[in-house]
């Protein structure tokens, strides 16, 4: 697992890089505020229900949540079983608020 500022993040959004951004938050948390990318709760990642994700394992996968500790466990667990390439968003959400206000 790396890490990735929110701001980086940002950038490279804003550049139109196609990213593997995934949300491991619960879906009302994505529901009131999200930036674009896959929904898929940190418990799916932890029960192995990540069908979604099983062509990514040699790519680039980039997980973000409200403050950058769930990511963390995602990466962690995806880690663990095989991915090569993942990146947890630091700040979270929280960051990126904070930073950006609510715009993508």
């Amino acid at each position: 697992m790396q890490n990735i500022s929110v701001e980086q993040l940002k950038v490279r959004m804003d550049a139109g890089e196609k990213l593997n951004l995934f949300d491991c938050r619960e879906p009302h948390e994505y529901a009131e505020f999200n930036i674009g990318a896959t929904l898929i709760p940190l418990g799916k990642i932890q029960s192995m229900q990540i069908d979604e994700l099983e062509d990514l394992k040699d790519e680039e996968v980039i997980i973000h949540c409200r403050s950058g500790n769930r990511s963390g466990q995602a990466c962690l667990f995806l880690d663990a079983m095989g991915f090569k390439n993942t990146w947890n968003v630091t700040g979270g959400m929280l960051d990126w608020q904070e930073k950006f206000g609510t715009a993508k």
